[in-house]
């Protein structure tokens, strides 16, 4: 089987290959408005070919795939993400078991981190007396599709088991599409080439407006082209 990948292209879309999953996935509020868990929404037909091509720009007819707007849009943006690995650059916040890794500027507004007394303050306050914080912090972290937060426990890093898919974020709260989340370790390739880090989760932008392109920071909120959930 061909390796499952998304290979960046020039000023285009994104070429998925290897056979790759793709489907919905809503983000479900509760009362307040607070994101709680994730439900499986449309599961896609590719085509059965093992390749296709999602739109990155914003602008396509045909979402989540490309239509080849891109050009008549004049849409060029360049990648300008980091590629210092995600501990190198990651804040850690300690508590007495545990700690809270965040690389803020991936964050995608899914507001998994925000419920109860927030992941941060879960983390730090986790103790003897409070193990159940330690649980909030692992589901808030987990929950968090562009693997901007992590916990740390020891040495060993807290991961989600999920398969290798694509999911579009689709946020009810709000009433937006969201990026791609990209789940179960599956390598990003840049128009150069390279291979950025490989993550177990992460998210892309789909709008063509983020500043730390590929990935997503959260300028879907302000998007036009975002405005509405996906069929």
């Amino acid at each position: 089987m061909e390796k499952q990948k998304i290979t960046i292209t020039h000023a285009g879309p994104y070429i998925v290959s290897g056979d790759v999953p793709l489907n919905q996935a809503f983000i479900e509020p509760d009362e307040n408005g607070d994101s709680v868990e994730w439900s499986r929404g449309k599961v896609y037909d590719t085509g059965g070919i093992g390749t296709y091509a999602l739109c990155r720009c914003g602008h396509s007819k045909h979402k989540p795939f490309c239509d080849g707007s891109h050009a008549s849009a004049g849409w060029d943006r360049p990648e300008t993400a980091s590629r210092t690995p995600y501990l190198e650059a990651a804040r850690a916040y300690k508590g007495d078991l545990i700690s809270l890794l965040d690389r803020e500027e991936l964050c995608v507004g899914a507001r998994f981190c925000d419920r109860g007394l927030n992941a941060w303050n879960y983390a730090i306050k986790a103790d003897a007396e409070h193990p159940e914080y330690e649980e909030a912090a692992v589901y808030e972290a987990c929950n968090c599709p562009s693997g901007r937060l992590t916990v740390r426990k020891g040495d060993e890093l807290i991961e989600p088991e999920i398969e290798k898919e694509i999911s579009l974020s689709e946020d009810k709260a709000k009433g937006i599409r969201g990026p791609l989340a990209v789940k179960g370790g599956i390598t990003l390739v840049s128009e150069d080439g390279t291979e950025y880090e490989l993550r177990n989760r992460y998210t892309l932008c789909r709008c063509g407006m983020s500043r730390n392109l590929p990935f997503c920071d959260a300028s879907h909120f302000v998007s036009e082209e975002m405005q509405g959930l996906d069929e």
